[in-house]
């Protein structure tokens, strides 16, 4: 009876942690994207680390999906061409898949 209880106080802790289960949301930044050379058919995509934002630019639609170093699925979103971000108030490492791209990221 004591194991469940412990076992119970335990899940609680883990999921009132601050940015277990907070939704994430993108805000677009810049919606317009210049291209070196005016060459239309270069793709664009970066990802970068900013003051606890992960910014994500592009030059064409994605889908970018957070998961953290567990695996488990943190925020999914639709981005337009530009650029966006998202606040991640937890610190630690998490995996960024934009499109076909998958990268490591450490806030």
């Amino acid at each position: 009876m004591i194991r469940k209880i412990i076992i119970s106080i335990l899940m609680l802790l883990i999921l009132s942690a601050p940015g277990v289960n907070a939704q994430r949301q993108w805000e677009e930044v810049a919606s317009e994207l210049v291209i070196p050379d005016g060459r239309e058919d270069v793709e664009v995509l970066d990802i970068s680390v900013r003051e606890g934002y992960v910014y994500v630019t592009t030059s064409k639609p994605v889908t970018v999906k957070i998961f953290s170093i567990l695996g488990q699925l943190i925020a999914q979103k639709n981005l337009p061409v530009g650029t966006s971000r998202t606040k991640i108030s937890a610190r630690g490492i998490y995996i960024l898949k934009v499109g076909t791209v998958t990268r490591r990221v450490t806030i």
